[in-house]
Order: structure tokens, then sequence, then C-alpha cells
């Protein structure tokens, strides 16, 4: 066989292979999403949630029914790569918590807990700037970025939390738009 036929098929391979695997990861992130799975999750849910944002003296995430809102914007609101990356991230994180601490989640310390959630976050960080924005628009956002960002926005957005985890006044006064908080005054519960 002669120099070029080799390249050739050299070329043909490494082509074929490279289509192969982008199609497959082209096709697992715009297949149909296993919603059921995730509903399934729902005290695995909570208890990511109460990690984020854990109870003092405020309410915690559970508490506030945030593991419910997030699986209602996750099949309402967010588009299919989202969707199977959320899923994917939860398949992933039962399997990281059995085969690093040999328990589930909610079954880890608090502490544990806490470094798994932060390895997920590690994983999961985007390309800063055009391109990252574009990964997260096309390509969806990262398990984590979906967690955090619903979590965040069902809790505020909860009665407990708008009402006992921010300062809330429901009828305002005048507007000012910038004023001094008060020592130990939690923010506002207003866009």
């Amino acid at each position: 066989m002669n120099r070029r036929k080799a390249l050739r098929n050299i070329l043909l391979i490494t082509g074929g292979a490279t289509l192969t695997v982008s199609s497959y990861k082209t096709y697992s992130w715009f297949k149909t999403p296993d919603l059921d799975f995730a509903f399934n999750q729902k005290p695995l849910i909570d208890a990511l949630a109460e990690t984020i944002i854990p109870k003092t003296d405020t309410p915690g995430a559970k508490e506030a029914g945030v593991g419910e809102t997030i699986l209602v914007l996750l099949k309402e609101c967010t588009t299919k790569p989202s969707q199977n990356k959320f899923i994917d991230g939860l398949k992933d994180l039962i399997s990281y918590c059995s085969s690093t601490y040999h328990k589930s989640y909610i079954d880890c310390t608090p502490q544990e807990q806490a470094t798994v959630l932060r390895h997920f976050q590690e994983k999961g960080k985007t390309t800063k700037g055009i391109i990252g924005k574009a990964q997260n628009k096309y390509l969806g956002k990262s398990f984590y970025t979906t967690l955090a960002e619903y979590t965040t926005h069902a809790y505020c957005t909860s009665e407990l939390g708008a009402t006992l985890g921010l300062s809330y006044s429901m009828v305002p006064g005048k507007y000012s738009g910038c004023i001094p908080l008060e020592p130990n005054q939690r923010t506002w519960a207003t866009k």
C-alpha cells in the first residue's frame, strides 16, 4: 500500500469516528428527556436544594417547597438540551455518591454533600465570553447551573422565602433607588 492510500484511510477512519461521537453527543442532548426519572428523584432534588439554601434562622429550601417548583420549571420552562443535561447530572450524582461514599446523597453528611456539589459545580463550569453564552443557549446549561438558578428563583418567589428569608414590604412606600441597609437587614424581595 502506498503512502497516499494509507493517509486517506487514516483520515477516513478518524473522520468517521469523530462523526460518530459527535452524532451521539448531539442525539443525547436533543433526545426526548426522561422527565419521569427526574420526578421520581424529588427527595434527592429537595436534598440538593437544601444544601444550596440550608435552614438557619430563616426557612430552608426544603421547607419552602423548592423541589416541587424546580421540577415544574424543569418540565415547563427548560429547553431539551438543558433538561437532558439536568437528568444526566442527577444520574451522574447518584453514581458519584455511591462510588465515592458508598451511600446515597441523602444519607451523606452535610460536609460530604457540600463536597459533592462543589465537584459538580467545578465539572459544570462553562467557557467565559461569547463561546460560553453560545454553549448555554444552544447546547443547554450544565446540571449545577440549572439547579442553582432554579433553587434561587424558587426560594425567592416562594411565600416563606419572600416573607421570612428576604425583607418583604407588602405595600411599599415611595420608590428610593438606593438606600442603605440597616444592620442585620435581609435583602429586599423585589426584582
